[in-house]
């Protein structure tokens, strides 16, 4: 992932991002710090294709980002990057296993399939016993694990985690935070975008932003 001189205005002359340069390497796990309104949540939404540049370059797995369609951007979001939320976004009355498996809907799999591959990422984030649960019949800690799940089930390239721990205990926020070590260790890229310097420090590179740009970007 590779953002150069990127910024972001919105209207009424507010400047999320001013001149941007970040490259997040493959396999790196990787915190973006920074205070309320610093632009951290911003930058997860360029980084993750979610909204484009007023300016500059942003090229993910090779791709540039100014060069693709809406339609096109949806396909480069299903293909390589998964998003990790801190509020979740289950579906209330479904089970894990199907809220997993809506994570691939648009991928081109039958049912089946999709069921299979969400029965594995849960087995996989240590939940293969809740498969049939629904979220309300889970914890914070279990929930967000599910929401995990649901993100890699179309194994990514990139896992972008947005205050992951945000609203979970300490336990079961170490217990998440576990997990994203775990899977950066098995070669996944990981972003955890927060402003919470225990979480930042886990990550062996950290990344400071404050209003709009980047402050420091190196290995610790």
């Amino acid at each position: 992932m590779e953002l150069t001189g990127v910024a972001k205005r919105y209207p009424g002359g507010v400047e999320a991002l001013r001149g941007v340069d970040l490259v997040i390497g493959r396999g790196e796990m990787t915190a973006i710090v920074g205070p309320s309104g610093s632009g951290k949540s911003t930058l997860l939404h360029m980084i993750g294709t979610l909204d484009r540049p007023s300016e500059g370059s942003v090229r993910i797995a090779g791709y540039e980002v100014a060069e693709l369609s809406d339609r096109e951007l949806s396909a480069l979001r299903a293909r390589h990057v998964g998003f990790v939320f801190q509020q979740f976004h289950l579906a209330v009355g479904v089970s894990a296993l199907d809220n997993v498996a809506d994570g691939i809907l648009y991928g081109g799999a039958g049912l089946r399939e999709r069921r299979e591959r969400a029965r594995a990422a849960l087995e996989r984030v240590g939940l293969g016993h809740r498969t049939g649960h629904r979220p309300n019949q889970m914890s914070g800690g279990e929930q967000q694990r599910v929401a995990v799940a649901r993100a890699v089930v179309g194994e990514p390239d990139l896992l972008l985690a947005d205050e992951p721990t945000g609203n979970l205990d300490t336990a079961s926020g170490a217990e998440v935070l576990e997990l994203l070590d775990d899977l950066h260790g098995t070669g996944t890229t990981v972003a955890i975008i927060t402003h919470d310097l225990d979480v930042a420090g886990r990550a062996p590179r950290r990344v400071r932003v404050r209003d709009g740009l980047i402050e420091g970007a190196g290995i610790r």
